[in-house]
């Protein structure tokens, strides 16, 4: 069973290879996001989190460098700061598929809904609905549990703002105290963004020093904070969304 999605009510029968998970992380400068480049070294299939479609040609040459397959470019949610790349790679690539949770409501070639699992080669990654900055945002953590891929649901010292897109600072408190504060502490936490050249965290880190969720934060106590953030309107947001629900088509 390889580079599918096998669906949560059958996930059980789902088992990893010992083959090592290639990693590249990359960074687009103007929207601060990270993007990931993940293969199983035993097959070269590969798998991309979060691509920005000014960042596309940079994505290709990594891929060639490390010949690699890429079967699957994945997004964490539908973004409101950049338009995704999955729309043009699937131009570059063929038999490329782009994949997007059910709850996003955007278009896709595949939907993902909690539980299911996105196998590249002998490797998967478990998804986790994490809704909160979006009603439809998603985590993805390795099969080994030693790496969540967050998306803005929990960023380092930080998390995604709350106030559009469905977006709900109670719902955002359960999604992380429920399915990424319940990891292993080694698991390593790697966002969507950051803001201030940290590439990674830890879930006990976060769990112990993250400001708005963990030190004992109550939900009441994040809820205050998340209310009193005074955020400025999303610059790109108008076009950004639009273009990520269609799976980074810009309107035409």
């Amino acid at each position: 069973m390889t580079n599918t999605i096998v669906k949560s009510s059958n996930a059980s029968v789902v088992t990893s290879s010992d083959a090592s998970i290639g990693f590249r992380q990359l960074f687009d400068d103007e929207s601060c996001t990270y993007t990931y480049l993940l293969w199983d070294s035993e097959t070269k299939d590969a798998i991309l989190i979060d691509p920005v479609d000014t960042m596309v040609d940079r994505d290709l040459s990594v891929t060639k460098e490390e010949g690699v397959n890429l079967v699957f470019g994945i997004n964490t949610h539908a973004h409101a700061d950049h338009i995704t790349g999955t729309g043009i790679l699937k131009d570059r690539i063929s038999n490329l598929k782009s994949i997007i949770s059910l709850t996003s409501g955007a278009k896709a070639d595949l939907h993902v809904e909690h539980g299911d699992k996105i196998v590249f080669g002998g490797r998967f990654l478990e998804v986790r609905q994490t809704p909160g900055h979006t009603v439809g945002c998603v985590s993805f953590i390795t099969d080994d549990k030693m790496m969540a891929f967050t998306g803005d649901a929990l960023l380092i010292q930080g998390c995604g703002r709350t106030d559009f897109q469905g977006g709900s600072s109670s719902n955002l408190y359960d999604s992380v105290h429920s399915q990424l504060f319940s990891l292993p502490e080694e698991c390593i936490v790697y966002p969507a963004h950051d803001y201030k050249s940290r590439t990674q965290s830890s879930i006990g880190d976060e769990k112990k020093n993250n400001p708005r969720l963990g030190l004992d934060k109550t939900k009441e106590e994040f809820i205050d904070i998340m209310n009193n953030l005074n955020l400025s309107y999303p610059k790109k947001i108008d076009v950004a969304v639009p273009a990520n629900m269609r799976c980074g088509v810009p309107d035409v």
